[in-house]
């Protein structure tokens, strides 16, 4: 029995009861919706075991910013209601953090992080006292090694404490919404760099990421919803309608549809010219210094991510392999197990997956 299948024998046989062993959830706090997944763990293993989303009213949080505390708290109250909820990972907005990079000294986390906290300053922009920050080991730099880090304002980390301790969860950890896109998305081990574009429906994410690490993130101001309207307002539908003609139809080229294309290709052009921007600066400015590898693929996901025909527009551009993610890579092989998500659904899922990993060694 190997190694990996040894622990797994000794979590699935002697896991301790239930009353004394929460399941742990990932909850994905975004603009639109709270997102949730838990996994359980099978001899073949991990499965999906529920997943949910309850939507946000609009304004509830704005660009990473809680500004309406007691609908966030409400719609979380109902969701751990729902499913069981005490426990779980929950992410923080990347739009709110900094990533930074810095080569330290010594050989432990404790030593990196001792290191990181004396020049904190010149990593993140904001008052030492007023930071806080995680790490992870990228590479061994000769005697020191190369760390990736991201950094949040405290008030911010306090925001999110107070607010999952009114809907009595417990948080089991909080995580960079980045961090946990690339788990999810990654094999354990890659040593590839990918570009993950995350198409939501206000937000598009980019993160660019080596041996599974963010090195890169942003956040654009364009999402699906943009596609929508323009369905919308081309066809004079309601949305509901709209969202399945912007799926279906995508920005596939037919006879009869120029007018349609030309409405869509206006909107996903402004987003295909952003990663270009972003891909094209990466590929020759940073990577010139040998401190990063090339992206060698796009890898595509959020809601929005499976228009028909946006892989290959995109392709076409980027000069990269660009393909739909698949968020189940960690977890057993669906000759095991039938995922209760289906395949579009799953992409909106991403993040809420790579927070429940957390707990396995993925």
């Amino acid at each position: 029995m190997s190694d990996l299948s040894l622990k797994r024998f000794a979590r699935v046989y002697f896991a301790p009861p239930k009353y004394l062993a929460l399941p742990t959830t990932g909850i994905d706090i975004s603009t639109s919706s709270i997102k949730s997944v838990r996994l359980v763990e099978r001899m073949h293993g991990l499965e999906v075991a529920d997943f949910d989303e309850m939507p946000l009213p609009e304004g509830a949080i704005e660009n990473g910013e809680i500004l309406k505390i007691e609908p966030v708290i409400e719609t979380l109250k109902d969701l751990a209601k729902k499913r069981g909820i005490r426990a779980a990972h929950v992410s923080l907005p990347e739009s709110k953090s900094y990533l930074f990079e810095s080569k330290v000294s010594g050989h432990t986390e404790t030593e990196w992080r001792a290191g990181i906290e004396r020049h904190i300053d010149e990593l993140v922009p904001l008052p030492p006292a007023n930071v806080m920050f995680d790490i992870a080991a990228l590479r061994k730099v000769g005697n020191e090694t190369r760390v990736v880090g991201v950094g949040y304002a405290a008030r911010l980390i306090e925001q999110v404490l107070s607010v999952l301790d009114d809907a009595h969860i417990e948080p089991y950890s909080l995580e960079s919404e980045t961090f946990a896109a690339t788990r999810a998305l990654l094999p354990p081990r890659t040593d590839e760099t990918v570009l993950v574009v995350d198409i939501g429906k206000t937000t598009t994410k980019l993160v660019i990421a080596e041996r599974r690490l963010p090195r890169f993130a942003t956040t654009l101001e364009v999402g699906g919803d943009a596609l929508t309207r323009a369905v919308e307002k081309y066809f004079g539908v309601g949305e509901e309608q709209a969202r399945r003609v912007k799926i279906e139809h995508g920005i596939v080229s037919s006879a009869g549809n120029d007018e349609y294309l030309s409405a869509m290709l206006s909107t996903v052009s402004v987003i295909r010219e952003e990663i270009k921007r972003r891909l094209d600066y990466w590929q020759t400015h940073s990577c010139l210094d040998n401190n990063c590898t090339p992206v060698s693929r796009v890898v595509l996901v959020g809601g929005n991510a499976t228009v028909r025909g946006l892989p290959e527009y995109l392709a076409g551009t980027l000069k990269v392999p660009v393909a739909l993610g698949d968020v189940f890579t960690n977890l057993a092989s669906r000759d095991a197990w039938l995922p209760s998500v289906d395949h579009a659904q799953s992409f909106a899922y991403t993040t809420a997956i790579g927070l429940a990993l957390r707990d396995y060694d993925c």
